[in-house]
């Protein structure tokens, strides 16, 4: 219209200042500002996915997976406007070992053995726990180091033997593992106890022992620990009951970690669809 009629024209008609409709013309949002808009939402959406947890690096990868285009950079530029960013670790490490027994140590297998190439070929685990209004909840994990997804898991109110051979017979039931496993556990006397050890027999399952008082042997499921403790605010919040502390895990293993949760050594997928991705390669070879 306004290539027909002049300017001065349309604005005394709708009763618009020149002088205004000019400083609107030149106040319009450009082709960048626009641009930002549409991706800062798109960033928030991601944001929220991922429970606040994600910062740029994983935000950028749910971006481009989606076909959007844009740099680390101006992901960053975008969050920092928005007040966004990722969930920092703390590290705080909970002392539940206890090696003062007098059962036979495995040898610390790992060290000699390749890098898994498949599942079930190296399995870790470990303990922490929980601090809830009713007390202590402890987790036993058990997680698959070629995948770093957690085949196996249980919490219970102490940490006798039962808990791990519990986080055990779950990772067995789930995964069915061939003969030949390597588990691999620090020297604490769940690991070493007779029921424990029986059930690692009868499954062929080989057993391997951290150094003692070094845990860059087990640095994998120390690493699941602290995003667990980080992702969940469980390092900051006390949950009322053991029960919800439960549910919190349950929640993070099952609906959020082990299928959604990017994992950096795993090229920025979850171990669910790392594993997807591995069978889908095996059945195109056969």
């Amino acid at each position: 219209m306004k290539g027909e009629h002049p300017i001065r024209m349309l604005c005394d008609l709708l009763g618009v200042s020149h002088s205004g409709y000019y400083r609107w013309r030149q106040e319009r949002p450009s082709t960048r500002q626009r641009e930002d808009a549409a991706i800062a939402a798109k960033i928030m959406a991601a944001h929220k996915a991922s429970r606040g947890v994600y910062g740029a690096p994983r935000i950028l990868e749910d971006l481009r997976e989606e076909g959007t285009c844009t740099s680390k950079r101006r992901c960053a530029r975008l969050m920092r406007e928005q007040g966004l960013r990722g969930r920092k670790k703390h590290r705080r490490k909970p002392r539940t070992t206890d090696s003062r027994h007098n059962q036979p140590i495995a040898a610390n297998l790992i060290a000699m053995r390749p890098a898994p190439t498949g599942p079930n070929q190296i399995w870790l685990t470990d303990i922490t726990f929980i601090e809830t209004a009713e007390g202590w909840l402890y987790l036993a994990a058990i997680l698959d180091l070629w995948s770093r997804r957690i085949v196996g898991w249980a919490c219970g109110p102490t940490l006798h033997a039962c808990l791990v051979l519990a986080a055990l017979h779950d990772a067995l039931k789930r995964r069915r593992p061939p003969k030949g496993l390597l588990h691999h556990s620090d020297r604490g006397g769940q690991y070493v106890d007779e029921d424990y050890i029986k059930a690692l027999d009868a499954a062929g399952i080989e057993r391997s022992m951290s150094r003692s008082g070094n845990c860059f042997d087990n640095a994998a499921m120390e690493s699941f620990w602290s995003n667990l403790k980080s992702d969940t605010e469980l390092d900051k919040s006390i949950p009322a009951s053991r029960r919800l502390a439960e549910l919190a895990v349950f929640d993070y293993i099952e609906t959020f970690y082990n299928p959604a949760r990017r994992h950096s050594s795993l090229g920025q997928i979850s171990p669910v669809a790392f594993e997807n991705r591995q069978k889908l390669k095996d059945i195109k070879a056969a």
